[in-house]
C-alpha cells in the first residue's frame, strides 16, 4: 500500500495533468452553485495575475513555469485598450503587446486562462486603459447608457474576442481560456451615473454573451450582475462575500497579494500568513476558484502607469517579484496552501459546507460526500488569542488568526500560520563598469560614465508647431497624453521700479516648473492623494519684457473613480502677478500664452540614441534643469535581473536601446515616520498596516529587462527635468544574499505528516545552477528573529548545529535535515524546539 504521502503527490500530478490537457475536441464550460463545470465535472481552481504587458516575452515561459510550479491552474490577465489600439483603428499586438502568444504559452505550459477583456480595467493602468481619444468623440460618456460609448467599447470587446476565436483559444474549441471579464468594479462607482447605470450594466452584459465564445463571462463588485454573468468579489478577503444568486459559484477575481506604490508613499506589504489565512477561509466557507491580484507584479514601463503618482514599479509584493523571482516565504507559503486544499477537492465540489461553532472566533466547517469523502477546516479568527479545540475526538491547536486545513477530517495538513517554506533575503549587487578593476572599486563610477554626451534641452517654445491662445488651456485636453510635457510661455512687460514682485500659479497638477527669464525659479509637485500645485514664484524683474515659461507634467492620468476622465491637469489658473509698485494685482489668465506640445528633444527622438547633436566635453553639466544625457555601457555578466540605482538624478525618464523603462523620481520620498520592520499578521489588513522604506525614495531601483540588453554597447539616454547628476547613477543585478529555513520539531510540513515521519527542514537554492556554498546560522533549540537577523534563543545553538547542517548542505543546491533530538541533541528537555538555518549560495564551475 502507497504512503499518505506518496498517494497525495499521484493525486496533485494527476489534477495537474487532467488541467494541462488540452481539450481536443472543445469543453463545456458551464456553473452551478459550487463552482465552475468543466466537461461535467466540477472544478476546485487557484488562478493567478500576470499582466503580459509588465513584463517581456522572454520572461513568459519561466514567469508561468513557476505560476504552475507555485500551484496554479489557471493565469489571469487584463487586456488594456489603448495599449493596442493608442490610434483608432490602428491595432498593435507586436512584441509584449502580443495576447496571443502571450494565452499559448500559458496553454503550452498546461494552465487555463481567464481573460478579462474589460475593456475598462483600471488596475493603476494609464486611463484605466481606455485610449484617450475615445475622450474627443462627439457626445461621448465614457461606462454609461451613451450610444457613442457602446459602439466603441463592443468594437474592441468583438475584436479581442473574434482574435481569440481565429486561434482556437476558447475552451469551447479546445483552447485554454474558461472565463471572460465585461467591465471592471463597475458597482463600486456606479451610483454617480444615475439611470444609466443599470441600463449600461444590462447592456454589457447582453453585449458579451452575443459574442458567444462558450465560455461564462464575469463581472466583479457587481451585485446587480444580470444572469448568466457570475458576480464576483475583490479585496483582502472575500470568505463572507455571497453571490447574488444561489445558483451562481462564490468566486474571488482579485485577492490583493499586496498594493501598488506611488512616488511619495511607503511600499506596503502583506505578510504571507494573512494571505494564506484569505485564501483558506475563503475555500473553507464555499468558495471554489480564487485569484491572486497580483501573482507577478512586474514593472510599468513607458508612460503606462497611471494614478496619477504610480510608481514605475508594479510589485505589488506578489508571490513572484517585480524581477522574476520568488518572493520567500510566500510562494512557498501559498503552494503549501494550495496543496493542502487540493486535497480536499473532492469533498469541496461535491457538496455544500457546514460551519459550526467551537467556540469565540472558533469555527469547524465540514464538507461530508454520502460516499464518505470527508474534508475538514478548522479557523481561528480571533486577532490575539491562540486556541486549543477539540473536533471529531481530536485536540487541535490553532495559532490566533489561522486556519487549520484536515483533507480527511482527521490529519492536519497545514496550518496558515506556520510557514514551512524556504525564505529568501535578495538584494542589489553593483555592478562595475568594463573599465572597472577591484582596487579602483571606489572610483567605478567615474569609470562607468567615460563618454557622457549631452544636449540641452530649450527653455519655452522651440518648435514649430507652437500655438497661441488667449486663455489657460487644460493640459490633458490639449496633448492628448501624446507627452508628459506642455509648455505655457508668455512675455510681459515690466516696470525697472516693479521689484518686490511674485508670480502666483494654480496648477491642476501633476508637476509645475517656472522658468523666469530662462531661469529655474521653483518647482512644485501634488501627490497620489493630492495632484494640486499651487505656488508662490518670487520674480527677479527686467526692466521691459520678461518671459514667463511654465512647464506643466503629467505622471500618469487618473484610471478611477466616477467620471475619472474628465479630471483635469495643467495650468488652468489663475496665474498672477502679486506686488507691482503703485499697482493692482495683474491676472495673466487671460493674455496671449504660446503653447507647445511635448519637449524638443521629444520630437527629435533624441531617446533613440542617434542624433548628431550630442556634444561631449571634459566638463558634464550637472544639477541643470532639462538636460538629456547618453552613454554606452556593458551588460552586466550572468544571468540575475538587472535594475539601474538612479540615486544622484532628481526626475526624470530613461531609455535603454531606444525602450523605455519608465519615469525615475529618486527625490521624491516618504514621510519619516509610520513604517514597521516587522509586521504582526494577526487582524485585518489594510494597505497602511505595514509599510516600509520611510524617509527614503518610493522607488530607488528600476528593472531593466535581459532581453533589453547586449553584451556590449547597450545606450542608455536620461532626459533629467530638475537637475541630477548622472555620474552617480549604477546597474546593480538582484540576487539571494540569504536563503533560510525554520521548522518546529512539533510541527512538520504536509508531505512529513500524512507519512507519519518526523519533521525535515529543506534548505534549496533559488536557482537549479546554484549551490549551497555557506551555512550562515544553524541553531536547533529556541532561535529567534527571522531571515538575516536570526539570533540564538535561550537553549540550543552549540558549534555541533552547524557542523550537522554543514555536512548534510554544503555543495549541494538543495538538502534536508532531520529535526530531531537523535541528530541534534537535547539542548532543553521540556520545551519545544525547532531549527533555524541561514545559507549562501553561489553558482557552481560552468554556470
Amino acid at each position: 500500500m502507497r504512503s499518505g504521502a506518496a498517494a497525495a503527490a499521484i493525486l496533485v500530478v494527476a489534477l495537474a495533468l487532467d488541467l494541462s490537457a488540452r481539450f481536443c475536441s472543445g469543453a463545456n464550460v458551464t456553473y452551478d452553485h459550487r463552482g465552475l463545470i468543466i466537461d461535467g465535472r466540477r472544478k476546485l481552481l487557484v488562478s493567478g495575475s500576470i499582466h503580459y504587458m509588465r513584463s517581456t516575452p522572454e520572461m513568459w515561459p519561466d514567469l508561468i513555469s513557476k505560476s504552475k510550479a507555485g500551484g496554479l491552474d489557471v493565469i489571469q490577465t487584463f487586456v488594456f485598450w489603448n495599449l493596442h489600439e493608442p490610434v483608432r483603428g490602428q491595432y498593435d499586438f507586436e512584441g509584449r503587446k502580443d495576447l496571443v502568444k502571450f494565452v499559448k504559452v500559458a496553454w503550452e505550459a498546461g494552465l487555463l486562462v481567464h481573460l478579462r477583456i474589460g475593456p475598462y480595467a483600471c488596475a493603476e493602468w494609464n486611463y484605466g486603459g481606455f485610449p484617450l481619444w475615445l475622450h474627443f468623440i462627439p457626445g461621448i460618456v465614457l461606462r454609461t447608457d451613451n450610444k457613442p460609448f457602446k459602439v466603441e467599447m463592443k468594437r474592441f470587446t468583438a475584436k479581442i474576442v473574434e482574435m481569440m476565436k481565429q486561434e482556437n483559444l476558447y475552451a469551447s474549441q479546445g483552447g485554454p481560456i474558461i472565463l471572460s471579464q465585461v467591465e471592471n468594479e463597475y458597482g463600486n462607482i456606479d451610483s454617480a451615473y444615475g439611470k444609466g447605470a443599470k441600463a449600461y450594466i444590462n447592456w454589457a452584459a447582453l453585449m458579451a454573451t452575443s459574442l458567444d465564445t462558450g465560455v461564462p463571462w464575469i463581472m466583479c463588485q457587481q451585485d446587480d450582475a444580470p444572469d448568466p454573468i457570475i458576480n464576483t468579489c475583490n479585496g483582502f478577503y472575500c470568505d463572507q462575500f455571497t453571490p447574488n444568486s444561489d445558483k451562481k459559484p462564490k468566486m474571488w477575481t482579485e485577492n490583493w497579494s499586496g498594493w501598488f506604490s506611488s512616488f511619495g508613499d511607503p511600499v506596503t506589504y502583506r505578510p504571507a500568513e494573512d494571505v494564506a489565512f484569505s485564501t483558506a477561509r475563503f475555500y473553507q466557507l464555499g468558495g471554489t476558484f480564487l485569484n491572486y491580484y497580483m501573482y507577478h507584479g512586474g514593472t510599468n514601463f513607458g508612460r503606462t502607469a497611471g494614478g496619477p503618482f504610480i510608481t514605475t514599479s508594479y510589485d505589488y509584493d506578489a508571490p513572484i517579484d517585480e524581477y522574476g523571482l520568488l518572493r520567500q516565504p510566500k510562494w512557498g507559503h501559498l503552494k503549501d496552501v494550495h496543496a493542502a486544499i487540493k486535497r480536499c477537492e473532492d469533498a469541496l465540489v461535491a457538496t455544500d459546507p457546514k460551519t459550526t461553532s467551537l467556540g469565540s472566533n472558533l469555527e469547524a466547517t465540514v464538507y461530508k460526500t454520502e460516499s464518505g469523502k470527508c474534508a475538514a477546516f478548522l479557523a481561528n479568527v480571533d486577532a490575539e488569542s491562540d486556541a486549543t479545540v477539540n473536533f471529531n475526538g481530536n485536540s487541535y491547536h490553532l495559532p490566533a488568526w489561522s486556519v487549520s486545513i484536515l483533507p480527511d477530517c482527521k490529519t492536519v495538513a497545514h496550518n496558515t500560520a506556520k510557514i514551512n517554506s524556504v525564505a529568501t533575503v535578495s538584494k542589489f549587487v553593483r555592478q562595475l563598469s568594463r573599465d572597472d578593476s577591484a582596487a579602483a572599486a571606489a572610483a567605478a563610477a567615474d569609470a562607468f560614465i567615460s563618454g557622457w554626451s549631452w544636449i540641452y534641452e530649450p527653455i519655452g517654445i522651440s518648435s514649430n508647431g507652437a500655438f497661441a491662445k488667449r486663455e489657460l488651456l487644460e493640459q490633458i485636453n490639449t496633448t492628448a497624453d501624446q507627452s508628459d510635457y506642455l509648455w505655457y510661455s508668455l512675455s510681459i512687460e515690466l516696470k525697472e521700479d516693479d521689484k518686490n514682485i511674485v508670480l502666483h500659479v494654480d496648477s491642476l497638477g501633476h508637476v509645475l516648473y517656472a522658468f523666469i527669464n530662462g531661469e529655474l525659479a521653483a518647482a512644485g509637485k501634488g501627490s497620489h492623494s493630492n495632484p494640486n500645485v499651487s505656488m508662490d514664484v518670487p520674480f527677479s524683474v527686467l526692466p521691459g519684457k520678461n518671459k514667463i515659461d511654465l512647464l506643466s507634467l503629467t505622471v500618469g492620468l487618473q484610471n478611477y473613480g466616477a467620471y475619472y476622465d474628465l479630471q483635469g491637469a495643467g495650468v488652468t489658473g489663475p496665474v498672477l502677478l502679486k506686488g507691482l509698485e503703485n499697482r493692482s494685482t495683474i491676472d495673466l489668465s487671460s493674455q496671449q500664452w504660446t503653447y507647445q506640445i511635448g519637449l524638443r528633444g521629444e520630437e527629435l527622438r533624441l531617446f533613440d540614441g542617434g542624433s548628431s547633436l550630442w556634444a561631449s566635453h571634459p566638463t558634464l553639466p550637472k544639477n541643470r534643469p532639462l538636460v538629456w544625457y547618453k552613454t554606452t555601457f556593458d551588460a552586466p555578466s550572468g544571468t540575475s535581473p538587472v535594475a539601474i540605482d538612479f540615486t544622484g538624478m532628481g526626475k526624470g525618464q530613461a531609455w535603454i536601446n531606444g525602450e523605455s523603462i519608465g519615469r525615475y523620481w529618486p527625490t521624491y520620498t516618504s514621510p519619516n515616520n509610520g513604517c514597521t520592520d516587522s509586521c504582526n499578521y494577526r487582524g485585518p489588513f489594510s494597505a497602511s498596516k505595514c509599510t516600509k522604506g520611510c524617509g527614503e525614495p518610493t522607488q530607488k531601483y528600476y528593472h531593466v529587462p535581459r532581453a533589453w540588453l547586449q553584451p556590449t554597447d547597450n545606450v542608455i539616454v536620461l532626459f533629467e527635468e530638475t537637475g541630477g547628476d548622472p555620474m552617480q547613477i549604477s546597474f546593480a543585478t538582484k540576487v539571494a544574499q540569504s536563503v533560510c529555513s525554520r521548522i518546529s520539531e512539533t510541527h512538520p510540513s504536509p508531505v512529513e505528516m500524512s507519512s507519519g515521519s518526523g519533521p525535515t527542514l529543506l534548505l534549496s537554492c533559488p536557482s537549479p545552477n546554484q549551490v549551497i556554498s555557506e551555512i550562515k546560522f544553524a541553531s536547533f533549540g529556541t532561535p529567534r528573529g527571522s531571515c538575516g537577523d536570526f539570533h540564538q534563543g535561550r537553549c540550543g545553538g552549540s558549534g555541533d548545529d552547524l557542523a550537522v547542517v554543514q555536512k548534510a548542505c554544503v555543495g549541494l543546491s538543495r538538502c534536508n535535515v532531520s529535526v530531531s533530538t537523535d541528530l541534534f541533541g537535547e539542548p532543553c528537555k521540556g520545551t519545544t524546539k525547532s531549527l533555524a538555518v541561514e545559507a549562501s549560495c553561489a553558482y557552481g564551475k560552468g554556470s
